[in-house]
């Protein structure tokens, strides 16, 4: 990877019970189909990077579903993440249930870290997946925003039709202070040598307005990428409690 200033990088975590769609949902942002038959997810973390505007991004993705059943895993990965995706089906109440729960959990844990009394504010979107079965719906529009409150913006998905997915992106992009470009819609995939190279050839340029605007909008996804240890992200954790300490390279804070 390339060396990034702190803003420019971003851990989102995806929460949610079993098969409500989060695979799909993530496969969509990395600009990869739809995949019908369902497996359990086994691959956690994805890294997708950027290049917008002469700027570069990085995007780390992180779904938490395999550490539903360990909870020290679960609360390091909420610790970490900047941005939250919490994903039920509209076909599932429990589902919902689930997400409400783990919108508190997000709450206390944040406030845990920053010493606070009161209950934390985090971004974060809340997906209602599965919005092309209406006959299989079981919650209304109603009933999830009196359960949800003000908590989090809320969208009815299709990560099968890719219905609402504009807007929810849209919305990460703004709660990360990035370009609305991470949309997939708006940028082009290219593969990781050529985004590579990109980077390469930037480097040494000043940055400025005559670097700003160059190129079209475009991404790779990184097909090495490995989630951080888990030493790695506990020292994050303690050093982001550290006011003197200073982040390195693209550390997220």
């Amino acid at each position: 990877t390339f060396p990034l200033m702190p803003k420019n990088c971003q851990r989102i975590v995806v929460l949610g019970a079993p098969r409500v769609g989060k695979t799909n949902i993530l496969r969509r942002f990395l600009g990869e189909e739809y995949e019908e038959q369902y497996d359990p997810t086994t691959e956690d973390f994805y890294r997708k990077m950027f290049h917008i505007g002469g700027e570069t991004y990085q995007i780390d993705l992180l779904d938490a579903a395999s550490e539903r059943d360990f909870p020290a895993k679960r609360r390091l990965s909420i610790l970490t993440g900047n941005i939250f995706v919490l994903v039920f089906s509209l076909d599932d109440r429990d589902s919902l249930t689930e997400v409400r729960e783990m919108l508190n959990e997000i709450k206390e844990a944040k406030s845990k870290l920053q010493k606070s009394n009161h209950l934390a504010r985090f971004p974060a979107v809340v997906c209602a997946n599965k919005a092309d079965l209406d006959a299989q719906r079981v919650i209304s529009t109603l009933e999830v925003m009196d359960i949800l409150g003000e908590d989090a913006p809320f969208f009815e998905i299709s990560a099968k039709t890719g219905a609402g997915l504009e807007s929810t992106f849209a919305a990460l992009a703004a709660l990360g202070g990035l370009p609305n470009e991470i949309s997939p819609s708006l940028h082009q995939i290219v593969p990781i040598l050529t985004y590579q190279s990109m980077c390469i050839g930037k480097r040494g340029m000043r940055r400025g307005r005559h670097t700003r605007g160059l190129g079209a909008p475009c991404a790779a996804v990184d097909p090495l990428a490995q989630r951080p240890s888990f030493t790695s992200d506990l020292r994050l954790v303690l050093g982001s409690s550290t006011k003197h300490k200073k982040p390195e390279k693209c550390q997220i804070q």
